[in-house]
């Protein structure tokens, strides 16, 4: 792979999909699309791009899923959920008592255990939310690991990892080697294809956005324009929730991050203009100078 073929496959991946590739990243790029180009017919690299040069909206989109990262795993480190458990969702059903509904968006939602480890924690939930219009909406960039987690059928490997056992007797059913989870769940969650880089306001407003390990891998003025239009689609007492190594400061004022639950950031209501928003419990505002 030349310098100039790498040059082009990276700016190819930044406009489509966001991710930002650094410059050392080329043996990246190796492993994940050779295998691609020989399944294209194709003898490497170089002729992979002179065909995506050429055109071929198909082949680039086999090249964007095939870098994008699917890691996921059900209750992935466990204490977001916890949170949301045992922090955000008392407050919201106090909040929506007179509507009775809740919307709730996993983004970047992969092959699906995020969307189903929150759908699972709220039917855990139990009296509280009985009777109550409960919306989570799924989204990824790949139609490929929509169509998995539409299936919500899982290896041995994958429910072991994160999924409490009585998670697993509960709402799964062993099919040979895979576990199939419950139709029950499964139909909490809708899943529509969404690339990030794109307007996603057609969406609506949600009470709780998951938007956990995926900006990483943008570079600075995307994720600020992304935070930027999360911030619309927020109820004003609605919480986002990012990954562990993620952060909204330094990056935007829309967000204002909880200074006793990390991982979890709330609109800035200094700077919002939809006024002060009523703020959950421990989240601490400081003014701006």
């Amino acid at each position: 792979m030349t310098p100039l073929d790498y040059e082009f496959l990276r700016k190819l991946l930044k406009d489509r999909s966001g991710l930002d590739l650094s410059a050392d990243k080329q043996y990246l790029v190796e492993s994940r699309l050779l295998p691609l180009a020989r399944r294209a017919n194709l003898a490497g690299i170089p002729e992979l791009v002179q065909k995506l040069r050429s055109g071929g909206d198909q082949l680039t989109t086999q090249v964007v899923e095939a870098m994008t990262t699917n890691e996921t795993f059900f209750f992935r480190d466990k204490i977001p959920f916890d949170h949301l458990r045992d922090y955000v969702l008392p407050a919201l059903i106090q909040a929506r008592a007179s509507r009775r509904s809740l919307r709730i968006w996993s983004a970047a939602c992969s092959t699906g255990q995020e969307p189903y480890s929150i759908a699972m924690g709220l039917r855990e939930y139990g009296a509280a939310l009985a009777g109550w219009r409960i919306e989570i909406v799924a989204t990824d960039l790949s139609q490929e690991v929509l169509e998995k987690s539409k299936a919500g059928l899982y290896s041995q490997f994958e429910v072991q990892r994160g999924l409490p056992i009585q998670l697993l007797v509960k709402y799964f059913t062993q099919l040979g080697e895979l576990w199939q989870l419950s139709a029950d769940i499964r139909g909490m969650v809708q899943h529509r294809q969404l690339n990030l880089l794109q307007d996603f306001s057609h969406l609506g407003k949600f009470d709780v956005i998951f938007c956990r390990n995926v900006l990483i891998y943008f570079d600075q003025e995307t994720k600020s324009a992304i935070f930027e239009r999360m911030s619309k689609m927020l109820e004003a007492d609605g919480t986002l929730f990012l990954g562990a190594a993620e952060s909204v400061v330094g990056i935007t004022d829309a967000f204002r991050p909880n200074q006793e639950r990390r991982g979890l950031y709330q609109i800035n209501p200094v700077r919002s203009p939809r006024g002060g928003a009523a703020l959950l419990p421990g989240l601490k505002v400081v003014a701006a100078r």
